[in-house]
């Protein structure tokens, strides 16, 4: 059975963003006296949590630039490439930097949450609504909540509350967008059997 480009990409960029979801959550309950609103997300990428939390985000990034080359075979987009490999190869730059490299992790840091929300939004051109519409309001939240963050305004959130605002939308869209591509498939079993 051969998966076309659409199921391939989905799977990757699915796997990819819920075993990212799932270790952060594991290793914020395991991190000693972890606040998510006192805490950044890339604390837990030091200390007991390290292996767990780099290993992952090292894999997010790495499913994410193999998903790109996938969206690329099925939509044609050399943008929408150049975006999600950006946002892979930041995410990969995280997880082999620790906060404790100082500014090269912040670099990847940016890059992954900035190219991040460039690709939701760009998605705009690559699907059909509503799903369309759902990327560019995830991805401009992210980037508003970017911009909130390197201005220093936390909306009450904390550091932590805020740099997860700029995470999740991304993540989710990540989820949202790899079951899209999945069911969207033109190699869809359903659609084949009606």
């Amino acid at each position: 059975m051969r998966f076309d480009d659409k199921k391939v990409a989905g799977t990757l960029v699915f796997v990819g963003a819920v075993q990212f979801i799932i270790a952060m959550i594991m290793a914020e309950a395991l991190y000693p006296y972890y606040s998510v609103a006192g805490n950044y997300i890339s604390d837990l990428g030091v200390g007991s949590t390290a292996l767990l939390f780099n290993s992952s985000v090292f894999l997010l990034g790495l499913f994410i630039v193999g998903g790109a080359y996938f969206v690329y075979c099925a939509f044609g987009s050399k943008l929408i490439l150049v975006l999600l490999v950006l946002t892979g190869v930041g995410a990969i730059g995280v997880g082999l930097f620790p906060e404790t490299a100082g500014s090269i992790h912040a670099v990847f840091s940016l890059i992954t949450f900035l190219f991040g929300g460039l690709s939701a939004i760009m998605f705009y051109e690559a699907e059909e609504s509503p799903f369309s519409w759902l990327s560019v309001v995830l991805g401009a939240v992210g980037l508003v909540a970017l911009a909130f963050f390197i201005s220093g305004y936390y909306l009450g959130l904390g550091w932590g509350g805020m740099e997860r605002m700029i995470a999740y939308p991304v993540l989710l869209w990540g989820v949202g967008l790899g079951g899209h591509l999945i069911s969207s498939s033109k190699g869809s079993t359903a659609a084949t059997e009606k």
